[in-house]
């Protein structure tokens, strides 16, 4: 018996189109003098983060005395964030990255990532970045910016810093989502997000939605306003999020503490253990410049350039033909 998923899933033309893609990227940064780097897919460390699931083998490495376990990298950060503090000043990565437990339209376990960090700028600063970058690639219009707390206020009448997860809960419930037990108050966002604004955001131009509650700061700072705020960033177009930033944490002691917390969250929640990554902590602790920084899927931006709706139409072999 004969079968045709030998073939790839896109077609010739959308291949071209990422290859045109990928160039325009490299142009983009050759032209602004952001160096383009490269680090290694497998590390013996990995995420803490509660949200993403990491993919695993034991490998048989001389010298490293027995049976391995390393992690395929979520997203190239920590190590680029060691190349900073190794003072490399602007970098980029274009590369794979791999989560489990992720496919479907948006989705694939193995994607490209495009990552890069700019010393001494701030969020805001790299946002003006993005919106350049998506100009070449998209022939974007000018973006909106809205932060996080008036989308939530303006569209859903609820105030994402200060709302307790009860009041959360029952103003989704009245928005027509079903009650979820167990969610705490990020959860029951992300749920109004994923559910109610994000399909709205980015539609005529791409929109920046920025200063998210400071429980979602990840590896961004936190500015201390009343109340405070994560400095992070993320960019939606068509409805669809594009990009997650950072104007980035640099503290070794609070980036520890955040590591230590989410550690202990996954105990009680039955999640598996993530190893810390120490030459993370160690980098920051030698001193990394206070920088920003963002991810942007690739492949989403392909997608995007090609007309597409679906990730399989611009990936040569998808996880279903790998």
């Amino acid at each position: 018996m004969a079968f045709e998923d030998w073939r790839p899933a896109a077609s010739l033309e959308r291949i071209k189109i990422r290859a045109k893609v990928l160039a325009q990227v490299r142009g983009f940064f050759a032209e602004r003098g952001v160096l383009e780097v490269e680090t290694p897919l497998l590390s013996g460390a990995t995420v803490t983060d509660l949200h993403l699931h990491t993919l695993a083998t034991e490998a048989e490495i001389p010298g490293l005395g027995g049976p391995t376990r390393l992690h395929l990298q979520t997203s190239p950060e920590f190590a680029m964030k060691r190349l900073l503090a190794a003072g490399s000043g602007p970098i980029y990565q274009l590369c794979k990255a791999f989560r489990d437990q992720e496919a479907g339209r948006l989705h694939n376990p193995e994607f490209t990532i495009l990552e890069w960090y700019r010393p001494g700028w701030d969020h805001h600063r790299l946002m003006d970045e993005i919106e350049n970058l998506l100009t070449v690639i998209l022939g974007a219009a000018p973006a909106r910016r809205r932060s996080y707390g008036e989308l939530f206020s303006t569209e859903l009448g609820v105030d994402p810093h200060r709302d307790s997860a009860e009041t959360l809960r029952r103003r989704a419930l009245k928005q027509g989502l079903e009650d979820v037990a167990g969610l705490d108050r990020e959860g029951w966002l992300s749920l109004m997000m994923t559910h109610h604004l994000e399909p709205t955001l980015g539609r005529d131009a791409p929109t920046f939605l920025f200063d998210y509650p400071a429980d979602q700061a990840a590896l961004a700072r936190i500015r201390h306003d009343d109340p405070p705020v994560a400095e992070r960033f993320e960019v939606y177009v068509n409805g669809i999020e594009l990009a997650n930033g950072y104007h980035e944490l640099t503290d070794a002691g609070e980036q520890r503490r955040r590591f230590e917390q989410d550690l202990e969250i996954r105990r009680s929640r039955g999640l598996p253990e993530a190893p810390i990554d120490h030459r993370l902590i160690d980098a920051l602790d030698h001193g990394m410049p206070a920088c920003a920084g963002v991810a942007l899927g690739v492949d989403r931006l392909v997608m995007l350039a090609a007309g597409a709706s679906d990730l399989k139409d611009v990936i040569a072999f998808p996880i279903e033909r790998a």
